[in-house]
């Protein structure tokens, strides 16, 4: 895992079995196979830029729906895969507009959508349909969490092989709530996320790994 200052594109990668996850802040990563590039909720954009295969977006808001950005990466062929909120500024652009819990194949990538919301706030209401994403691409299963908190639909969940999950509270789980989201789940690897971009998210993420079961491997990149 190479790891490189806070400021810098690239914070850090990681790869499992013929997996590669780029983090680039907040909720922004790529994952990279043999064959294909994906991107989620690019809001802060890589200094190599690599062109999308797929980019999926959890909602509609403006730090994970950067729709500039989007249009940058996304190949012609490219596909968006994005909630209904987003829909309106998607013209022109090859799009799947998806809401939770609903099953399906794209690019040969199977794709499960999860509800992400707050259970106490109303920054992510349930009503507003935003979601996160399990893919399973070269066999590997990841879970992109989303803007949410620990949710019951997050129990359902099984053998996850990566989750990267929100630990920066006031929008979301803070690194406690994230930690137990991740017991019970109990992926192979845990990455935090969104946290530390703005005042209101600053965390430790060292907290969130002391919190975190022994025997889930966490990557704090």
């Amino acid at each position: 895992m190479q790891v490189h200052k806070v400021g810098v594109m690239l914070l850090g990668e990681l790869i499992y079995k013929n997996i590669k996850v780029e983090w680039f802040g907040h909720s922004c990563f790529k994952i990279l196979t043999k064959d294909k590039i994906i991107y989620f909720d690019p809001y802060i954009l890589p200094r190599n830029l690599q062109k999308a295969d797929i980019i999926f977006v959890t909602h509609a808001h403006y730090d994970h729906f950067a729709i500039e950005n989007i249009r940058k990466l996304i190949k012609d062929d490219g596909v968006v895969v994005a909630t209904n909120s987003c829909a309106p500024k998607l013209a022109n652009l090859n799009q799947k507009i998806v809401g939770p819990n609903e099953r399906f194949e794209i690019n040969g990538i199977a794709v499960e959508t999860v509800p992400a919301y707050n259970m106490n706030e109303d920054f992510h209401r349930k009503a507003d349909g935003g979601v996160g994403y399990v893919i399973i691409i070269d066999g590997v299963k990841i879970y992109h969490a989303g803007d949410t908190d620990f949710v019951p639909e997050m129990r359902k969940l099984k053998n996850i092989d990566i989750a990267l999950l929100p630990i920066g509270g006031t929008y979301t789980m803070d690194e406690r709530e994230a930690a137990e989201a991740a017991n019970v789940i109990k992926p192979r690897i845990v990455v935090p996320m969104h946290f530390n971009t703005f005042n209101e998210i600053k965390k430790d993420p060292k907290e969130f790994k002391k919190l975190v079961m022994k025997d889930i491997d966490v990557k704090v990149l």
